[in-house]
């Protein structure tokens, strides 16, 4: 599988609604531009604008034309630093990422699980889950000394492969007399690209598995 740092083609959301906030600003700086000539064009010679309504109605140009620069800055910003945020991503690709997730990526037919060590809860009972929340694998492993990895070679319970993908997984952890003990796992996975989804977020992706970057724990050199 080809490895790749990529950006999604269509403009993200974040984009298109600050594009809709600068139109904005533009549509009120030419409104309020309009007004201003206008009045001073058929104002009463009479009864002209006084200094202080004059002065007024500037600061108001002014801090409108201030908005429309500060909002241009802002979006160019923005995408500066998600440009380097997926830059800097490159040097993971290829490798062995360990995040944390309610999922769990098969990919070439094979995923892990990092368990930790014994503690309160001595051991695991660890269940794969499809589609539809049924349990298409399901494994006990004793807790030692050290942290391990659980591997699951993609087939079911019955022998069957299945697809690569994302698939949900629950671990419960035991204690020595079968009581219910508290036990955390984390998934590691091959990095293959990063991206930036819908909503302007940007995502690390692990084969079928998306994630976001603060969700990484650990990166292998291999």
């Amino acid at each position: 599988m080809t490895n790749a740092v990529q950006a999604a083609s269509a403009a993200p959301p974040a984009a298109t609604a600050q594009k809709g906030r600068a139109a904005g600003f533009g549509s009120d700086f030419n409104s309020f531009l309009t007004l201003l000539t206008t009045q001073l064009k058929n104002q009463d010679p009479t009864k002209a604008m006084d200094a202080q309504q004059m002065t007024e109605q500037l600061v108001q140009f002014a801090q409108v034309e201030q908005a429309i620069s500060m909002n241009g800055n802002m979006s160019k910003l923005i995408g500066l630093q998600q440009a380097a945020q997926l830059t800097a991503a490159a040097p993971l690709m290829g490798k062995a990422v360990e995040v944390s997730s309610d999922k769990l990526s098969l990919q070439d037919g094979r995923a892990t699980l990092r368990l930790p060590a014994a503690g309160a809860a001595k051991e695991a009972q660890i269940a794969v889950l499809d589609a539809n929340g049924k349990a298409v694998k399901t494994d006990t492993v004793a807790l030692g000394a050290g942290a391990a990895e659980w591997a699951w070679d993609g087939r079911d319970s019955s022998g069957k492969r299945l697809p690569d993908g994302a698939y949900s997984f629950v671990v419960s952890g035991r204690d020595a007399g079968g009581g219910a003990a508290a036990v955390e796992a984390t998934v590691r996975a091959r990095a293959t690209a990063a991206e930036r989804a819908d909503g302007g977020d940007l995502k690390l992706r692990l084969g079928g598995l998306s994630v976001g970057f603060d969700a990484v724990r650990g990166v292998d050199g291999g």
